[in-house]
């Protein structure tokens, strides 16, 4: 499986678009004069050898340099494939270097074939290359000249970058280079801005400190982290060890500083919530002191217990796991820009009600599944196809997956009820990768240990009936909700597509007060969040929450499938969508005092 693949269309990251936003682009400098690179000889994943003047009779060189955990490196192996494809009988060598630390020979054969690298994967040992070349970045692409002249330094084109993935490049820098070095001509642009992950450098950590890994820093990967930077989760690459936390100072140190990692969207001047991603003050000064001071390790027994985490779960080991019957394949391509959503029934066969805990829904391949929602209803398959559910932001709403942070945990006293006998809809979103896939997706309950006090439901705050002007930047939606009962807020998913630019949940309580309660000024498609607060908010019968969103559907949202169109609401990603979902319990049933089954 690719576990970090990109897809072909509507998938900015799986989170990982999360670390699309990881690599910041290099200053630029158009038409530096040529320099050279000296003679070197490496070894591929066949153990051949290729040096550059045994390649001087060839037209052009291109070295890419290149990295088994960079999401960014992985989402261009394809266009690369493709470009050795278009120029190789042209005689132009394409060579792919890895220079990372940690991506031994071994791992970088077996991902060599997992990605089907079509021409040579050199191990750079040491970054002795990358330092020849001046390379920071995976992917940074360069053009020799058969003496070994620097002809063009940068990015292979404009498709991904800093929080973005278009559907297509605008500008295919790396293809305009070679097509002018053919031509006999010189480099109309010689380098161009890269976007990707550092180069994890070989380095020497200092001996002492007066922050180090053992007392402090391992510490701060493993509270704020580790959920995420371990093997199975969205994370590219694992945080677990001392040799991790080396190898990717240099990246952490520069999304740290940016505040780019721990991934937190929320404007802190509203509200406060227990999954606050943010470092605190502390910790980001010692982190960023111990890269500082040369990563020392420290004394060995300051280090603390490994944190214990159940394999390829966030919630822990659930009670039970239901998994779709059978595989779906996902074909490489599809006429239109992506695959209808696709239903799958699973029966549970409960003998009773059950009510759930936690429930956290986990993608059979990453590569494909841009979003699952797993609804619970009452009723036989028959029921179900019948009526046609579920509706995209209808009742049965149990457990959600997108890029970002969706597990369904509840609050002590409070569960979801699963009924008795009841049948599990499991609402696929698929992008196609441009390579068939399989995907069988699962989700996993924990069950609360004795009968909950409160009842969770979800409720979506939607506006369905909207339309996005061509080239507005900044098209204001809103939606609200009346509470017809006391109630208490637990948490908040705002929900809109590419052109999704902000979004704000404000309460107004019956006596007129008003509060902002969440605000995400820079909405991330790439990374959706739950904000669940520290304390449940009390909402008395009649308080109305209000939800106002604004889209980008304009040229300078590089996200925009069609900036030149109208967009209306709908399923799909290139369409849009306006909702606040909202978790909350009733203080009482009708006709029943509070806290009364």
């Amino acid at each position: 499986m690719r576990r970090f693949a990109y897809a072909a269309a509507g998938l900015l990251v799986l989170p990982a678009l999360l670390w699309l936003s990881l690599g910041r682009a290099e200053e630029k400098s158009v038409n530096p004069a040529p320099r050279k690179v000296d003679n070197f000889t490496l070894k591929d994943t066949d153990g051949k050898e290729w040096s550059l003047d045994a390649l001087s009779k060839t037209k052009a060189v291109v070295v890419v340099f290149i990295g088994i955990e960079c999401p960014v490196s992985n989402a261009y192996l394809p266009a690369l494939n493709e470009l050795h494809k278009k120029y190789a009988d042209k005689d132009v060598q394409f060579l792919a270097v890895n220079s990372n630390a940690l991506d031994t020979p071994a791992k970088i054969v077996g991902h060599a074939k997992e990605y089907k690298v079509a021409f040579p994967v050199l191990k750079d040992t040491a970054n002795v290359v990358a330092d020849k070349f001046g390379a920071r970045r995976t992917p940074e692409a360069f053009v020799l000249s058969p003496a070994g002249a620097v002809l063009y330094q940068g990015r292979i084109d404009d498709q991904f970058g800093i929080g973005y993935k278009r559907e297509g490049p605008t500008r295919r820098d790396l293809a305009a280079a070679l097509d002018e070095v053919l031509a006999g001509k010189t480099v109309s642009t010689a380098k161009t801005d890269v976007a990707g992950c550092l180069i994890a450098r070989a380095i020497k950590p200092k001996e002492t400190g007066t922050v180090t890994y053992a007392k402090q820093v391992a510490r701060i990967l493993q509270n704020n982290c580790q959920e995420c930077h371990r093997p199975g989760q969205v994370g590219p690459m694992p945080l677990l060890t001392y040799d991790d936390a080396v190898a990717w100072s240099g990246m952490i140190k520069e999304v740290v500083t940016e505040k780019r990692m721990p991934p937190w969207y929320a404007d802190p001047a509203h509200g406060k919530f227990s999954n606050d991603r943010r470092l605190s003050k502390e910790d980001y000064d010692n982190l960023l002191a111990w890269i500082d001071q040369g990563c020392p390790k420290g004394d060995p027994a300051d280090l603390s217990k490994p944190k214990e985490f159940a394999e390829g779960w966030r919630i822990g080991k659930p009670d039970v796991v239901f998994t779709m019957e059978k595989e779906y394949t996902v074909p490489s391509k599809v006429e239109k820009k992506s695959i209808k959503y696709q239903n799958f029934l699973v029966q549970t066969n409960f003998d009773e009600d059950r009510w759930v805990q936690a429930a956290e829904c986990r993608p059979g391949n990453r590569a494909v599944v841009h979003h699952i929602i797993v609804y619970a209803f009452a009723g036989t398959f028959q029921d179900i196809e019948r009526e046609r559910r579920p509706d995209p932001i209808g009742t049965g709403f149990l457990a959600a997956y997108a890029p970002g942070d969706m597990p369904l945990i509840c609050p002590d006293g409070a569960a979801k009820k699963v009924p008795k006998g009841a049948t599990l809809v499991f609402q696929m979103h698929y992008t196609p990768t441009g390579t068939e896939e399989k995907d069988r997706s699962s989700v996993g309950l924990i069950f609360a240990k004795q009968p909950p006090k409160y009842e969770v439901k979800t409720r979506a705050i939607a506006q369905r009936k909207f339309e996005v002007p061509a080239g507005d930047d900044n098209y204001l939606v809103t939606s609200q909700a009346t509470f017809d009962r006391d109630a208490e807020l637990l948490s908040m998913l705002p929900h809109m597509h590419l052109r999704g630019k902000d979004f704000k949940y404000d309460v107004v309580f019956p006596d007129g007060k008003k509060e902002t309660l969440l605000s995400v000024p820079k909405y991330d498609f790439g990374w959706q969040s739950n904000y669940r607060l520290a304390s449940p908010l009390k909402l008395p019968k009649g308080t109305r929450i209000e939800c106002t969103a604004h889209f980008d559907n304009s040229a300078k949202n590089p996200n925009n499938p069609d900036p030149k169109s109208s967009v209306k609401w709908g399923e799909q990603t290139w369409e849009e969508m306006m909702i606040g979902f909202v978790d909350y319990v009733y203080l009482a049933e009708p006709g029943k005092k509070t806290g009364e089954k």
